[in-house]
């Protein structure tokens, strides 16, 4: 239960956060908004307000804004010209279309800011304290244990996650012997560091080194800061997102990141859930990262998502005139055919991943 009501908390309101965007700038140009409507398809809730009617769809994954003389080729009226999307200049047309991501990664910039100022900072804590130890690892097999503290390696004292790292990787590979705190009761651990690759957040080498197979605890504290250093703060959590995601993008292409690690609707319930449980700080937080995404996602150049719009009205400033009324037609069916093929892919990534967890446990 937890993981549909966060689900449909975190997507509703990331749906209306990108709509709205659309749907201000829209205003802001002087374009009629026909229907403001969160989901697709048969209209569930509906309400009329001065010249927009409010909408609540059946189909819930995503939502969208129709504008008065948005469809090419509609006839508009001489004195309703004005009030048109197809009329608006190129530049208009575009900030409308942008409107939606821009939003989508401002809103994250709110979400961290509001996280920064109540929680503060968050700063890692750097001990000596083991978070994970690899299943089959020479850590494992030799007895260390996720909680042990190393009090020492080889005589020398410890007192930092860096210092346990070098002195494990300028081992040699030689025997080193360890002193680890568990529970309060000293233990001496001996090990023979291997040579391993050492893999970035994407999976992919950069190098070797000798390792046992052990990982820091990921203990954290948090600094109180002022609204100045809030801003900051969000400003950079969203831009390192917003570089991660689009190396995310470039690593799926390049096949260094499997598809298979694609997820979907079921898959963003299931974290959604657990990151309710987990606390309003990991609920923030996750719903920052998700907005991130939603935005970089829907500029890729794909039509029938804003990117693609924004590709063909940077055509049509280009050439001084539109793209054909062929063209758009072919690429918006290309469009939703890849669209349909991804949810399609990613639907089954989910289920397949449910199917492997059961069998497994």
């Amino acid at each position: 239960m937890n993981s549909l009501l966060s689900f449909v908390l975190v997507l509703g309101i990331l749906i209306f956060v990108h709509e709205f965007g659309h749907f201000l700038i829209a205003k802001l140009c002087g374009v009629r908004v026909l229907k403001f409507s969160l989901g697709f398809g048969n209209k569930v809730i509906g309400r009329r307000w001065g010249e927009t009617e409010y909408l609540i769809s059946a189909f819930p994954l995503g939502g969208y804004v129709k504008m008065y003389g948005e469809q090419p080729g509609e006839p508009i009226p001489e004195s309703e010209k004005a009030r048109s999307f197809s009329h608006k200049s190129v530049k208009q047309r575009f900030a409308i279309v942008f409107g939606g991501p821009l939003f989508n990664l401002l809103f994250a910039v709110v979400l961290f800011f509001v996280m920064f100022a109540l929680a503060g900072l968050p700063e890692p804590v750097d001990t000596t304290n083991i978070g994970q130890v690899s299943p089959g690892s020479v850590a494992a097999k030799a007895g260390l244990k996720a909680g042990d503290r190393i009090v020492s390696i080889d005589d020398q004292k410890t007192l930092s996650w860096q210092q346990v790292s070098e002195l494990i990787k300028n081992s040699g590979g030689d025997e080193v012997v360890l002193v680890v705190d568990r529970a309060g009761k000293r233990i001496t651990i001996r090990a023979v560091p291997t040579m391993e690759k050492v893999k970035n957040i994407f999976g992919e080498v950069v190098g070797e080194r000798y390792l046992l197979g052990i990982t820091r605890s990921d203990e954290i504290r948090y600094k109180k800061v002022g609204v100045v250093e809030s801003v900051k703060a969000a400003f950079i959590q969203t831009w390192n997102l917003i570089y991660l995601t689009i190396m995310g993008i470039v690593k799926i292409v390049e096949r260094v990141v499997p598809a298979s690690e694609l997820g979907g609707p079921i898959r963003i319930a299931e974290i959604a859930g657990q990151q309710w449980e987990a606390g309003w700080m990991n609920l923030v937080y996750f719903m920052g990262l998700l907005s991130v995404n939603l935005g970089i996602l829907n500029l890729l150049p794909i039509p029938v998502l804003d990117g693609g719009h924004l590709f063909f009205l940077t055509i049509e400033g280009l050439r001084g005139k539109p793209v054909s009324d062929r063209v758009m037609e072919i690429s918006q069916k290309i469009g939703i055919a890849l669209l349909a093929g991804l949810m399609l892919f990613v639907f089954y990534n989910d289920i397949f991943r449910i199917v492997r967890r059961w069998m497994g446990s």
